[in-house]
């Protein structure tokens, strides 16, 4: 119940920021299913997974790098909020605890590239996990687009641990997401070559997805959403 009451708290005042600083637009191309689903989305900013929660009124349990759970006051409010922390060299844990979520009802936020998405646009090659969840819990991945405008991103060093990253806040400017239509697979989750397929393809969609989302922030009167742009993806470093 706190945990719930928490969660619901925050996502009222990321809504009121979300439309003061960001005027955020959110297009859907269909409702979202009913009980548990993976949300997935590309990952242009270290702010995306507080607005993702704008998605849905239901919670979101997002996988987020350890390092926001040990920064002070953040790290205790994720905890509270019930995401999962995803550990260097022990994702293992975070993905178990996920598909514990999801048979569990709830649904899940992650972000396939493990990593924040290219700064020209397009997106890195996912990680498998994202497609072994779906074939495990036998749940629907809702693709998600975003696209922020890059003069609004502010880089800052973060250092935890003696660990220091670049974050990519963007903290003004306008903010679109493109919620897709729900994806549903079937398959043996061992087969590799099948399981590497799945999370390409989900990631296409999520390309495409930004970039309708790019296409409406910049031309809201003339966009055609079934128009669709050239998938590009990067190769993680």
């Amino acid at each position: 119940m706190l945990q719930q009451a928490w969660y619901s708290m925050g996502r009222i005042a990321v809504a009121s920021y979300a439309q003061f600083a960001h005027r955020m637009n959110i297009s859907r191309h269909a409702p979202l299913p009913k009980g548990p689903k993976i949300i997935a989305a590309n990952h242009p900013t270290t702010t995306d997974p507080i607005l993702i929660t704008q998605v849905t009124s239901e919670p979101i349990h997002i996988l987020i790098t350890e390092m926001c759970f040990k920064v002070p006051v953040v790290g205790k409010s994720l905890r509270m909020a019930g995401h999962i922390p995803v550990v260097a060299g022990n994702g293992r844990a975070a993905f178990d605890e996920a598909i514990q979520l999801l048979r569990d009802g709830k649904t899940i936020g992650i972000f396939p590239e493990g990593a924040l998405s290219p700064l020209d646009g397009g997106a890195y090659h996912p990680h498998t996990g994202i497609a072994r969840m779906a074939l495990m819990a036998g749940v629907p991945v809702i693709p998600v687009g975003i696209h922020v405008e890059r003069d609004g991103i502010k880089f800052i060093e973060t250092t935890v641990d003696d660990k220091t990253e670049t974050a990519r806040w963007y903290l003004r400017g306008p903010y679109a997401m493109t919620v897709g239509e729900p994806m549903w697979f079937e398959g043996h989750v061992e087969d590799r070559q099948y399981v590497r397929s799945v999370s390409e393809r989900i990631m296409q969609r999520i390309v495409r997805l930004a970039h309708e989302s790019k296409h409406r922030m910049r031309a809201p009167q003339t966009f055609d959403p079934r128009a669709t742009q050239p998938v590009q993806l990067a190769s993680a470093h």
